[in-house]
């Protein structure tokens, strides 16, 4: 029990004390006009209040990465929350809090955009292609996979909602009028209660594996990682399934420690808040809040089964993680569990999947400044959903395996996004430069040893990693002496 306070209190600590430094280097100016001020008009350019702005964003990151993410990454181990915790003050919430600045000092705008202006076109180019490809996978995925489980409810078995197709079309059909309509319409009514709702979740299931879970992880599980010789020798070794740590568990759980797909929200509440003082709040705490959902599912993973590995490992076999959750909510809260298992994996990634749609719509639209009439938004609108539909047809694995890597190679190119940025204003580029650096070497490792990179053994990958992290540091550490110097002298 003792092991989940400590995460949890790390992680409001790094909000507490790390966030305001991370806020000093940002140039925030609490006196300057936000975009939405600006450029008010009814449709994305709408004032929220920064309370309901802080539940939409959190469930906008939210949906079920924090919570299907988590419980994947249980089967390495308590190693899983040290990552989360680690991952999620000094990268992830990092992350998010820069892709917001960033938005907002540049009117709202899409992060290639913004890539275009601190590098070049080149690059907004690139991160154009991986942001349109990152949020396809998203609204592929929450839509396959609220559908999937929907269709399989025994309450529909012989009739019309039984399988697929009925919810497949009823979803899309529900994010054609979120792409659509102004934000105020459904967007900002709706998801603070649904926010809310995942927090009251979360709580109950944390009480409740507290006092009830037979499994919990103790002290001693932890420092076992850290001894000299399990450090030095099986830190990177497999789990039992013949999974290394390094970079696997890194990708498996982004959302709760790092994910790209976060910046792709960003503009939606950049073009919202009133005031540049509530960037800090809306991205960094909604990012430490999913941290919290992250080691409450990743705890639950590991606690939750009295035969651990096996048997989760067992349950993710026979029906993935939708399955655990079922599980874990109904052992542990009844029928409340039951209603809530089903909301978490059926309306929270539709909540996330509605919002990649409007994000790559807002995209679009800036890449090629498109003006957002309705009938410009309905020609865009409807072959991103005609495509998407057909994209359900491929295998779900390999939509899943696409969209962790883009979402781990996303990330890291807003990271480096943010070092230009902290760069260029001469101020301390460490706190995105150093995890914009070790998201290089997971993402290099995890191309190199996957089956759909160059499928590598691990040793030589882990390796790769290194020298490229060795490289990227010593360059950067040149330029920032080179830019120093002329100050000295």
């Amino acid at each position: 029990m003792i092991i989940f306070f400590i995460c949890i209190t790390l992680l409001i600590l790094g909000y507490k004390f790390y966030s305001p430094f991370v806020e000093k280097q940002a140039g925030i100016d609490p006196s300057v006009k936000t975009p939405q001020i600006r450029f008010e008009e009814g449709v994305d350019y709408v004032a929220i209040h920064p309370v309901k702005a802080f539940l939409i964003q959190f469930l906008n990151i939210a949906g079920v990465g924090p919570i299907f993410g988590p419980i994947l990454g249980a089967l390495y181990g308590p190693i899983a929350l040290v990552w989360i915790v680690i991952g999620n003050i000094l990268g992830g919430a990092v992350h998010d809090y820069f892709s917001g600045v960033m938005s907002i000092k540049e009117d709202g705008k899409s992060l290639p955009e913004i890539a275009g202006k601190y590098f070049n076109v080149f690059y907004k180019g690139i991160m154009l292609i991986f942001t349109a490809m990152l949020l396809f996978f998203v609204g592929v995925v929450f839509i396959m996979s609220p559908a999937g489980l929907l269709g399989s409810l025994s309450y529909f078995e012989g009739t019309f909602l039984e399988g697929n197709t009925f919810w497949v079309f009823l979803i899309l059909g529900y994010y054609f009028l979120a792409t659509l309509l102004p934000i105020d319409k459904i967007i900002t009514k709706l998801y603070p209660l649904f926010g809310l709702l995942m927090i009251v979740m979360t709580t109950l299931i944390a009480i409740s594996l507290l006092f009830n879970a037979p499994n919990l992880p103790v002290m001693g599980d932890f420092l076992g990682y850290f001894n000299h010789d399990h450090f030095n020798h099986d830190f990177l070794e497999p789990n039992p399934d013949g999974l290394p740590v390094w970079p696997l568990l890194f990708i498996t759980i982004t959302c709760g420690a790092i994910s790209g797909f976060h910046s792709t929200q960003a503009p939606i509440m950049a073009r919202c808040l009133t005031n540049e003082k509530y960037v800090r709040p809306v991205y960094y705490g909604a990012m430490i809040s999913e941290g919290v959902v992250g080691c409450v599912w990743a705890l639950a993973g590991i606690a939750a089964f009295p035969e651990g590995y096996t048997e989760l490992k067992a349950m993710l076999d026979q029906g993935g993680p939708g399955l655990v959750v079922n599980h874990i909510a109904t052992s542990y809260l009844g029928a409340l569990g039951g209603i809530m298992a089903i909301v978490a994996v059926a309306i929270f990634p539709i909540t996330s999947g509605d919002t990649a749609f409007r994000s790559l719509r807002l995209t679009i639209v800036d890449a090629f400044n498109i003006p957002q009439s309705m009938r410009n938004r309905i020609l865009l609108a409807v072959p991103i959903l005609v495509i998407a539909y057909f994209m359900t047809k491929i295998d779900f694995s390999l939509i899943w395996r696409y969209f962790a890597f883009s979402n781990m190679l996303l990330s890291t190119s807003v990271l480096w996004l943010a070092t230009k940025y902290l760069f260029d204003r001469g101020t301390f580029h460490w706190v995105v430069s150093i995890p914009a650096i070790i998201g290089t070497s997971i993402t290099v490792s995890y191309i190199a040893t996957a089956g759909i990179g160059f499928n590598i053994p691990a040793d030589y990958s882990q390796a790769i990693a290194i020298g490229v992290a060795i490289l990227l540091l010593t360059t950067l550490t040149f330029l920032h002496v080179k830019r120093a110097s002329p100050a000295q002298s």
